[in-house]
């Protein structure tokens, strides 16, 4: 574990000098003049996106200060932080852990969006998927791992107060997000503008239902959960795997790709392995278990390095790189198997992503490597996937 503390030490000291803000890989796509390109419905001029879209993740840093994109905060980030520096505490008890943990919490606190029934966040830019997202709009994602830090802080400290955001973000969950109902399977948009049917955002909804349920004993959040948890078993292929959209979505106009990647998977199976923690006489410890072995079997070469789908090597993410690290510390009593392939990935990327000075590039292409420390996208997720695994060794 020692390469694993001292990436540790480089990479929280690089945030405490850098800040708290950075730039996102998505920011710049909610720049206007790159919006204009991608909101293109012309047939003949269709085919500049790409190339623009490309010019722009191979120039990042010039395409930023061209289009004149500034550095935020980002919510998620702060969120992922906030855990990350919890666990940092329970690990070490220092109280500069402490104490950075709580600054973003009181950030989150602040600065929630605005209009809606409970305690919500989103993105600082614009994004366009196949409707239009305005700076702020609140996302089940985001809002999620808002209240899972809000908790994380509420066990850790007992503070009351915390568990009621987490509770209120349930109530953003279930009064400001869309839902689709099945019979007894139900599945949240992933934005009050959207009617999406995307199953790690889903379950995301499921897993702080969960929680919140098991603290506060409410059963509409637990009967919610379970339905949202429904609708991903139904979903799952017979493989193990899930696509990223439902497959009754996925059919639908402008969804031109609904591939199987490695962190939206991870994802899914972290949410799912919540819900089991947290949801007494659910059963689902059989799919769980299809679900990692597909995991684990087809997208990792050689048991130490995240691939992009089953397919595809490349892009090695390092959001992929996080998530593997997360999912397989926290699979039920740790699995030696998984928590040795964790701590692969762990050495792995420490080893071949991260930069001398402490952040972690962003992506491995086959033609070279994006050096962009994204804050929200690498720095966050590594900050907490290192201290995930530091907590399991830990206990």
């Amino acid at each position: 574990m020692g390469l694993v503390l001292e990436s540790i030490e480089k990479l929280d000291e690089w945030i405490h000098n850098n800040g708290w803000s950075g730039y996102d890989p998505f920011d710049i796509l909610g720049t206007p003049a790159i919006l204009s390109v991608l909101g293109i419905k012309t047939l003949a001029l269709r085919k500049i996106r790409l190339p623009v879209v490309a010019l722009v993740r191979l120039f990042p840093k010039a395409s930023r200060l061209l289009l004149r994109v500034e550095k935020a905060i980002n919510a998620k980030a702060m969120a992922l932080f906030a855990r990350a520096y919890l666990n940092l505490y329970e690990c070490f008890k220092k109280e500069e852990y402490l104490d950075r943990a709580l600054t973003c919490i009181s950030w989150l606190e602040k600065n929630f969006s605005k209009g809606y029934s409970a305690y919500c966040w989103g993105y600082p830019f614009d994004w366009q998927s196949l409707v239009f997202f305005p700076k702020g709009t609140p996302s089940g994602v985001v809002s999620c791992m808002a209240g899972h830090a809000f908790l994380d802080a509420y066990d850790l400290l007992g503070r009351k107060e915390y568990l009621k955001i987490s509770e209120d973000v349930c109530r953003f969950i279930l009064n400001d997000l869309n839902r689709k109902e099945y019979n007894n399977k139900l599945c949240f948009s992933y934005t009050p503008l959207d009617d999406y049917e995307v199953h790690n955002a889903n379950l995301w909804c499921a897993s702080l239902l969960a929680r919140v349920a098991f603290h506060t004993k409410n059963d509409l959040f637990k009967r919610m959960a379970i339905k949202a948890v429904n609708f991903a078993l139904s979903d799952q292929r017979d493989d193990g795997a899930w696509r990223y959209w439902s497959t009754r979505y996925a059919g639908q106009k402008g969804i031109e790709s609904n591939a199987i990647d490695n962190y939206h998977t991870g994802f899914i199976i972290e949410c799912l392995m919540d819900c089991d923690r947290y949801i007494s006489h659910l059963n689902i410890k059989e799919p769980i278990q299809k679900g990692i072995n597909f995991y684990v079997k087809n997208l990792f070469l050689d048991e130490s390095i995240p691939k992009w789908t089953p397919d595809n090597i490349y892009p090695i993410d390092i959001h992929g790189c996080a998530q593997a690290i997360i999912t397989l510390t926290k699979y039920p009593k740790v699995s030696k198997q998984y928590l040795d392939i964790s701590r692969k990935v762990a050495l792995w990327t420490i080893k071949n992503i991260q930069d001398e000075k402490g952040f972690f590039y962003y992506r491995v292409y086959r033609w070279g490597v994006d050096k962009t420390p994204y804050i929200r996208w690498g720095q966050a997720w590594m900050l907490l996937a290192l201290s995930r695994l530091c907590k399991t060794y830990d206990a």
